[in-house]
């Protein structure tokens, strides 16, 4: 792999930390600020909402700039949002803070996608992007952990100083060892990228993201309530049993990754498939310690497996237009996550306990499942029915074979 995803995965490394590491941070900024428990989950949920904003207006503002140019500035950004959050002096300029640097979330994750695709040949693709995509994971894994650690020993602003150290590092690396990905004359622009989502298949793309990855994080999101309350694991436990489930997501984008660049259709069909069964089963044996453990992992593998093949199917789709699209998978990403925690939430309201999250995540994962089927067998009929005509009336042109061509058809 060229050293360039090293520089786009410590970006992603950042980022990710940026993202996850304020949940165990929170009651200490709320008592510095003085806000109660609410008003401080703004600080997470504020986040989310910009990181969608972003994916799709930042992206289509920076269509026609150099790729790496606009990487660059995005990083630059996101220090000064995280340098803003150290200073911070008020709740109001930490919420701006956190806005800053969540506006570069989604363009970075879906610029970053389409560049690293481009470094390497096409059959590795999608390990390209899961290599970007393992900064994220490391950060579960390690970053956030040190991070809470930290910020509980040396004060909160501590661990936004770290990041934004972090920031600058990766800023160098990108500025130095990713190449320039300058836009042509002749490129297309924001209205050619706009035109990727008269793609139907696009479109079922964005689906199965948002109900896939909805599903596992949905069931995150209370996590520990479920591992304290059914499973009977002590409180202090549950950051080392999150460390595991931070494992799996980083086996799993490799595996992912890897799988993807041999089949996309078939990868997500069989990942999606075993997340819901393991969701499924979690939830049915989660009083039991040693199953709960087992489920956690696999949730975490087969959830973040998902995620190299969603970005490599909508970026395939969107054809010759795919840097808009990238960015709106991870706003779907976002959205997932929104819609899974709400619906978590509402059952668990209703007093169906906290096993429900599980079975939501399941169910929701199986619609994903389903949604996937259904688009697959779409495209494979439109190839068919494109392949009968170029037949009956002696075409042999290519562009009946071109993922834009099908996608474009099926809308």
């Amino acid at each position: 792999m060229p050293i360039a995803l090293l520089a786009l995965a410590l970006g992603g490394f950042g980022i990710g930390l940026t993202e996850f590491v304020i949940a165990g941070l929170l009651p200490q900024v709320a008592t510095d600020f003085a806000v109660d428990e609410a008003t401080a989950g703004w600080l997470i949920s504020g986040y989310a909402l910009s990181v969608a904003v972003g994916a799709i207006g930042l992206t289509a503002a920076v269509t026609r700039f150099n790729r790496k140019h606009v990487l660059t500035a995005l990083m630059v950004l996101f220090i000064a949002g995280n340098l803003v959050s150290a200073l911070a002096g008020t709740y109001e300029v930490m919420l701006l803070g956190r806005i800053l640097a969540a506006l570069t979330h989604g363009a970075f994750f879906g610029i970053g996608a389409v560049v690293a695709a481009g470094l390497v040949v096409p059959e590795k693709k999608a390990g390209a992007i899961a290599m970007m995509f393992a900064g994220l994971t490391t950060a579960n894994v390690l970053g956030v952990p040190l991070g809470t650690l930290l910020g509980q020993q040396l004060g909160w602003r501590s661990t936004f100083w770290a990041i934004t150290v972090i920031g600058v590092i990766a800023l160098v690396g990108m500025a130095t060892l990713v190449p320039s990905q300058p836009v042509s004359a002749d490129e297309p622009g924001l209205r050619h990228e706009l035109g990727a989502f008269r793609s139907g298949q696009v479109w079922l793309s964005l689906l199965v993201t948002v109900l896939g990855f909805g599903g596992m994080f949905g069931a995150f999101t209370y996590i520990a309530y479920t591992l304290t309350q059914v499973s009977g694991f002590a409180s202090a436990t549950v950051p080392w049993l999150l460390v595991l489930f931070g494992l799996g997501l980083f086996a799993g984008n490799w595996a992912g990754g890897r799988a993807a660049d041999r089949s996309v259709p078939v990868t997500l069909t069989v990942v999606l498939g075993a997340l819901a069964l393991v969701m499924g089963v979690f939830a049915a044996t989660a009083s039991s310690p040693v199953m709960a453990v087992v489920s956690l992992v696999l949730m975490g593998t087969f959830g973040f497996a998902t995620v190299p093949g969603l970005q490599m199917r909508i970026m395939t789709y969107a054809g010759s237009a795919p840097t808009l699209a990238s960015g709106a998978n991870i706003a779907a990403f976002n959205v997932g996550n929104a819609a899974g925690a709400w619906l978590g939430g509402v059952t668990i309201t209703a007093g169906l306990g906290y096993t429900s999250t599980l079975w939501d995540g399941a169910a929701l994962t199986v619609g994903a499942l389903v949604v996937l089927v259904a688009a697959e067998h779409l495209a494979r009929r439109t190839r068919r029915r494109g392949a009968g005509l170029h037949r009956g009336t002696g075409e042999q042109g290519a562009t009946a074979q071109a993922p834009c061509t099908v996608a474009s058809s099926a809308a």
